[in-house]
């Protein structure tokens, strides 16, 4: 394997040099893909309880799935260095989602259709209970084409090995651009025509594609004469995703399933400003296309799953709790010379539960329930009033690795700053809008991985704003002053939270804090967010926990919980 690696490396170098026109997802650098860690891994910015290998670098989710009582998580990984480069399926098992261990990867380059690579897909359970795996290949002629894979034992709960057939590629890039063509969807099946189905992200010029295919046997697939959907000026569409949802209740369901009290989702991932978004709409079986509801927008403006740190994510259908699990990849922010100096990058974030919302216009997101089980020492507050400028530390656990959960009252509205129509980015408005801006109510929220005389401090707040008809509530991630490190990447991060906050007179934050990772959950997990923070002084037990109201009116903290996490068993 380690031979077939380095041509792989080689072919990649000269095929780069030689300004082939072949889009990548990643930035190469040939030099250290195979530059062996540290024989001592850097534990300074390390999540506890996120997902992560020891050492090296990983990006994207691949194939989750549950079978036989086991989770299965694959993920983009180099076996030989902590940048991207040397691509295999890495492969760790659970029963709880939250401990791991590793197995051998499943997927590796060992054929002339994977030669060059193995890149993102997906798994379907087939009727009879066979998982299948379909994967993005890329061969001698730097083609994206999609192969299928096997499990060699299907006894064998670990699935450990994995078997090519020698039918592929079962996708050819007939049609369509070779150069960007990859990351198959879960399959779906159709009992009306007997077909599967499955998506394959693409472009056309600027326009983003997500291809459709047909087959009656899972081996040879058909294009369909149309995209089961696209839309203009988004560019490539990467790591798609394409599921039924539920009108009443959280549970999920199986990706086949359709017919009425659902609704479809389709996410994409966008190459270009390397966010996601995602669409609620219906999918007409009958046409083959999908047909966005308009509650919002379809381009790189509309709804995502999160409004930070997060890409390339993946769903799959949880039989054993009828629920649907989200998984996304959180890179670095840092430096790449430091992530080869500390022997490891990326991350994944909590797996999280998600659901079609009351309202039917977005989706809700929260932590999987077994993340509870890691709680440890709490500690709280209660009926606490915040006036203007006021700040309490919650003390008494280690709060650089800690679940904290938090609901604000808000007696009064009046004094809420008028909203301009033309602040449309929440994002940009959050830098405007920074934690130390006073306004009418907000900012509030909480300061997570501070130093103790605040040189150090993330921000995480809400603002309201009073606009002609309603009020409109701003989520923020602010790592402005999160470090004293010059070469670490800092932006603001902020999104919109569709809650009457008039009616409800109050709103709830959930923080999960890992050491490098901060995810918030706004509104009960309609809006999230996730930033990777490198503070210089705020590390460790060195960490401090702040509630905070910078803005005019009181703010009343009704109930704050706060937990020290545990340590899973991680990898």
């Amino acid at each position: 394997m380690a031979n077939k690696n380095l041509q792989w490396v080689v072919l990649l170098f000269l095929f780069f040099m030689c300004g082939l026109k072949v889009e990548a997802s990643h930035k190469v650098h040939v030099h250290l893909q195979s530059l062996q860690a540290p024989p001592l891994i850097s534990n300074l910015y390390r999540t506890a309880y996120h997902f992560q290998p020891p050492r090296h670098w990983i990006n994207d989710p691949n194939g989750p799935m549950y079978y036989k009582g086991i989770y299965h998580l694959f993920y983009q990984y180099n076996p030989y260095g902590s940048v991207w480069g040397n691509i295999v399926w890495a492969h760790s098992v659970s029963t709880d989602l939250i401990n791991w261990t590793p197995v051998e990867p499943g997927i590796y380059p060992s054929k002339p259709f994977d030669v060059n690579g193995c890149w993102s897909g997906s798994a379907t359970i087939l009727p009879d209970g066979t998982p299948a795996i379909l994967y993005t290949g890329i061969d001698a002629q730097n083609h994206q084409i999609q192969n299928i894979a096997y499990p060699k034992n299907l006894s064998d709960p670990y699935l450990v090995e994995w078997v090519k057939p020698d039918y592929n590629p079962v996708i050819n890039t007939n049609g369509v651009n070779a150069s960007a063509f990859r990351d198959p969807t879960t399959a779906w099946y159709n009992p009306k025509d007997r077909q599967w189905r499955v998506v394959v992200g693409s472009r056309r010029g600027d326009r983003g594609m997500a291809y459709l295919y047909k087959s009656k046997d899972f081996k040879r697939w058909v294009k369909t004469p149309h995209p089961l959907h696209s839309s203009a000026t988004t560019g490539m569409w990467e790591c798609p995703d394409f599921f039924p949802v539920s009108l009443q209740g959280q549970n999920g369901l199986d990706t086949s399933v359709n017919g009425p009290g659902l609704k479809h989702v389709l996410k994409v991932s966008l190459d270009v400003t390397r966010y996601e978004y995602y669409t609620v709409g219906k999918y007409l079986t009958e046409l083959d296309k999908y047909v966005p509801d308009n509650t919002s927008a379809d381009d790189h403006t509309g709804l995502r799953y999160d409004y930070g740190n997060f890409y390339a994510s993946k769903t799959f259908y949880d039989p054993a709790k009828h629920r649907r699990i989200l998984w996304g990849w959180s890179n670095e922010s840092d430096s790449v010379a430091d992530d080869v100096a500390k022997g490891w990058a990326g991350i994944q974030t909590i797996p999280r539960s998600l659901w079609l919302d009351t309202s039917g216009r977005q989706l809700v997101q929260w932590p999987v329930k077994e993340l509870e089980t890691l709680r440890g020492k709490q500690v709280g507050l209660k009926n606490t009033v915040l006036k203007s400028g006021d700040m309490v530390e919650v003390k008494g656990i280690l709060t650089s690795q800690a679940d904290v959960e938090v609901t604000f009252d808000l007696p009064s509205l009046e004094d809420a700053e008028p909203f301009d129509p033309l602040w449309t980015d929440p994002q940009i408005l959050c830098s405007k809008k920074g934690a130390n801006m006073k306004s009418g109510i907000g900012p509030f929220g909480l300061f997570v991985l501070s130093s103790e005389k605040m040189e150090e401090r993330t921000a995480v707040f809400f603002q309201v704003f009073r606009a002609v008809d309603k009020h409109v509530v701003l989520m923020c991630h602010d790592p402005s002053r999160s470090t004293l490190r010059n070469e670490v990447y800092i932006p603001y991060y902020g999104g919109f939270v569709d809650v009457d906050i008039k009616k409800e007179g109050k709103i709830s934050l959930r923080t999960l804090i890992d050491h490098s990772v901060v995810e918030s959950f706004g509104g009960g997990g309609k809006t999230c967010m996730t930033s990777r923070i490198y503070p210089s002084m705020a590390v460790g037990e060195k960490a401090h926990l702040f509630v905070f109201n910078n803005g005019l009116e009181d703010v009343k903290v009704t109930e704050l919980n706060a937990w020290e996490m545990g340590r899973p068993k991680m990898n």
